[in-house]
């Protein structure tokens, strides 16, 4: 199924959420406008609001992924530099922020993110429509990058959730990217590689997990989840159109995280077979909140469609990543 338009505002005239699953752009998430029984307190907000701004850059030799995370009581924000050709992690920058003071993050995904402290500062934005720009200066890592614009519409999606309000997420497929990549051993020119982004904002439960998957190139790309959000954010992009996809299963032995994963949906519109290169884990436990985070880079190969009933597009070596995620914030 073709995804129609986004509307220019996620909140209906009457005040209730515009539920599914969108082509392009949204202007506004505008939560304080929810009305029963979506609607909560302005300190209920205040606390289960979560906003992160995600980017991914992949080339050949180097994959990259920065993340600035806005929590509602406290920030956080992570980078890391793979090197592809011999599986090591050139730099994983991870720092929490000043709550109020180091984290700025977007309304909506053409705006503009920040994070600094002292020894860091990361700035994503988008200096003109479709087009988009990723700033990270921090301790062994530097990264320069322009993308876009897209040969595909982003997707928008946004549904209820468990014990938490509602959530939206808008994402992209691939974008030509150029620019360069800094690390303590050498530098890579990002041209002929690809980006992507991820811009979720919702109100969202204390307890939150997920499970995750995201490949792209200019002619294919993919987004899973499984988890807090269901199947709402699930779709393909294929020769430039967005198209539905059902719910995903991910199946990996999580004692071995870099053993293959096996990623199917539903629908029969998708099986993935996914080969770690490597992985960037985190787990933090700060009593009133806790995070246990896995990230592989790797490479999915397998087969999609955009129907049932359609024929097969071999994938072969798709670079991206899959996700294993839970958090008490």
């Amino acid at each position: 199924m073709i995804l129609p338009a986004a509307p220019a505002s996620l909140i209906g005239p009457d005040g209730q959420p515009l539920f599914g699953r969108y082509a392009g752009q949204v202007d506004q998430f505008d939560w304080p406008r929810l009305a029963a029984p979506y609607a909560r307190s302005a300190l209920w907000r205040r606390f289960h609001h979560k906003r992160w701004h995600y980017v991914a850059l992949g080339t050949e030799h180097i994959f990259c992924a920065v993340a600035i995370v806005d929590v509602g009581w406290t920030s956080t924000a992570f980078a890391y530099a793979f090197d592809r050709d011999d599986g090591d992690m050139l730099a994983n920058f991870s720092q929490d922020g000043l709550p109020g003071l180091s984290a700025t993050l977007a309304d909506n995904a053409a705006g503009a993110s920040r994070f600094k402290t002292r020894r860091s500062n990361i700035a994503i934005d988008s200096p003109e429509p479709g087009r988009y720009r990723l700033a990270l200066h921090c301790d062994y890592l530097e990264i320069e990058a322009e993308f876009g614009p897209g040969t595909a519409p982003l997707l928008l999606a946004s549904g209820p959730v468990a014990k938490g309000a509602v959530h939206a997420t808008q994402k992209s497929t691939a974008m030509p990217v150029t620019g360069r990549v800094s690390t303590f051993r050498d530098e890579y020119d990002l041209a002929g590689g690809v980006a992507s982004f991820d811009y979720s904002n919702g109100l969202l439960a204390r307890e939150t997990a997920w499970r995750w998957a995201s490949g792209h190139d200019l002619e294919v790309g993919f987004n899973l989840q499984a988890g807090y959000f269901g199947a709402n954010e699930n779709a393909l992009w294929l020769d430039g159109q967005l198209h539905a996809l059902g719910p995903a299963h991910f199946l990996y032995d999580n004692s071995d995280p870099l053993s293959r994963w096996h990623i199917f949906t539903e629908d029969d519109q998708l099986e993935l077979h996914f080969t770690p290169e490597g992985a960037r884990r985190e787990n933090k436990n700060l009593v009133v909140a806790a995070s246990r985070y896995l990230q592989p880079i790797g490479t999915f190969s397998g087969w999609v469609r955009t129907a049932p009933d359609a024929p097969k597009r071999m994938v072969n070596q798709l670079v991206g990543v899959t996700e294993d995620h839970s958090s008490r914030w």
